[in-house]
C-alpha cells in the first residue's frame, strides 16, 4: 500500500500556507507605510478601524488574485482580466471609502 499521496497533500498545505503568510506580511507591509507616515506628519490620521478595514480589503483582493492566478482553470488572457477586474474594483472601493464618490 503506497501512501504517496499524503506526502503530495502535505506539500500542498505546506505551499499553500506559506503562500497566505507571505499575503499577510505584504500586507502588513503596504500598512506600514501610513503607519510611518503618521509618525512624520499631522496630515495622515488613520484609526485603528482605518487600518482594520485597509487589511480586510487588501487581504481579501490579494486572496482573490492568487486563487485566479493559481486555481482558475482560464488562460492566460483571462487570468489577468480577472485580476484586473479585481484591482478595479478594489481601487472603486478604497475611493469611496476614502472620500465617497457615490451620491
Amino acid at each position: 500500500m503506497s501512501f504517496a499521496f499524503l506526502s503530495k497533500r502535505r506539500f500542498f498545505i505546506s505551499d499553500m500556507l506559506t503562500t497566505i503568510f507571505r499575503l499577510l506580511l505584504f500586507v502588513m507591509a503596504l500598512l506600514a507605510i501610513p503607519l510611518v507616515a503618521m509618525q512624520l506628519t499631522d496630515e495622515v490620521v488613520w484609526t485603528v478601524g482605518d487600518f482594520a478595514v485597509a487589511a480586510l480589503l487588501l487581504t481579501v483582493s490579494g486572496a482573490i488574485m492568487l486563487y485566479v492566478w493559481s486555481y482558475a482553470r482560464l488562460d492566460r488572457r483571462h487570468k489577468w482580466l480577472a485580476i484586473g477586474l479585481v484591482v478595479v474594483c478594489f481601487l472603486f472601493i478604497w475611493a469611496e471609502l476614502a472620500v465617497g464618490i457615490l451620491p
